[in-house]
């Protein structure tokens, strides 16, 4: 009986010493607890600054654009990519398309008219009255250029370099601009062509009395407008192709001729100019100036620093153009 007690107490011993050691080594492993949970741990309990990391999309910055402004209406009337026109790629590419647009806003394309507009002269009715004109304009295309390259790079708004040129005279001239005949220059008809004769009287009229300022530019065409039936032009020969032909309107050459003649006895500028393609007869060879609505134009510009009046007289075969202006400014013409 003692032997058995003994075994059973040295038992029990040998348990309890089992649990103690089991409870150390638990505890030791709770203390050698891995770095993430420890920070998870402590996170919460000492506010660490560690913060978990968030992907952020990065979004590109827009593609510069830029808006063409017509600084009368304030409109927008264009607006253009550098990018997508070649700007990073192509740059003597991109001038190009620049350089191709300016002339396009200026000169007008695919039948759409541009800014660009002839002056139309101030003149004189029977009365002496003034029929108003209206200005040159102009839009500046190299200007027009240089800002478009500036604000490539950018982007922004671009006002177009629209210039207004108005007539070179002095309202106060007016009343004695015909005072002196400074050139003088006559044609000859032959009274029997009435179709033809008709057509060089209504011409004739049609710039009789036109003002031409210093600096003024004078289209033949802008001045007399259509040569058509509406406008009473009759049908009569006309050149064409060294050819002659029946076309509305022949005859007006001779108008053109005349008037070449005459402004050509003091420097002017020609601006436009062409020649028959055989000889007309009613002026020496090389002295005339063709024309044609629509197409060809006889233009000069007043070179002088001073106006003149352009005065037609049409007889019954004859046509003379006179160059006057006011006595005061006869010395700058010569």
């Amino acid at each position: 009986m003692k032997k058995w007690i003994s075994a059973f107490l040295f038992i029990m011993l040998i348990g309890l010493f089992g649990c103690q050691q089991q409870s150390v080594i638990e505890q030791h492993i709770e203390s050698e607890e891995t770095p993430e949970r420890v920070e998870q741990q402590q996170t919460p309990q000492t506010g660490s600054t560690k913060q978990p990391v968030v992907q952020t999309e990065i979004i590109p910055a827009p593609a510069p654009v830029i808006n063409i402004i017509d600084p009368a209406s304030n409109k927008l009337i264009h607006t253009l990519s550098p990018i997508d026109l070649g700007y990073e790629m192509d740059i003597a590419a991109y001038i190009a398309k620049v350089e191709q647009l300016a002339k396009e806003l200026a000169r007008g394309v695919d039948g759409k008219p541009g800014y660009d507009q002839r002056m139309i002269l101030d003149r004189l009715d029977e009365q002496g009255n003034l029929i108003e004109g209206n200005p040159q304009v102009l839009l500046r295309e190299s200007i027009l250029v240089e800002r478009i390259m500036e604000a490539s790079a950018g982007g922004g708004t671009v006002e177009l370099p629209i210039e207004i040129r108005e007539s070179g005279y002095d309202s106060e001239d007016i009343p004695y601009l015909d005072e002196v005949v400074i050139a003088s220059y006559t044609t000859y008809f032959k009274p029997a062509d009435t179709n033809r004769n008709k057509n060089i009287e209504l011409s004739a009229k049609a710039i009789n009395n036109t003002i031409v300022g210093s600096g003024d530019q004078f289209s033949f065409n802008t001045v007399v407008g259509p040569r058509d039936e509406t406008n009473g032009y009759q049908p009569a020969p006309e050149i064409i192709n060294k050819k002659l032909v029946m076309g509305i309107g022949g005859g007006v050459c001779q108008t053109s001729s005349t008037l070449f003649n005459a402004v050509d006895y003091f420097p002017v500028k020609y601006i436009e100019w062409h020649h028959h393609s055989i000889d007309i007869g009613y002026v020496p060879k090389g002295r005339d100036a063709t024309v044609s609505y629509g197409g060809l134009d006889f233009r000069f510009q007043n070179t002088a620093d001073a106006p003149f009046l352009i005065k037609t007289i049409y007889g019954d075969d004859f046509l003379t153009i006179e160059i006057r202006t006011a006595e005061k400014y006869v010395g700058v013409f010569k």
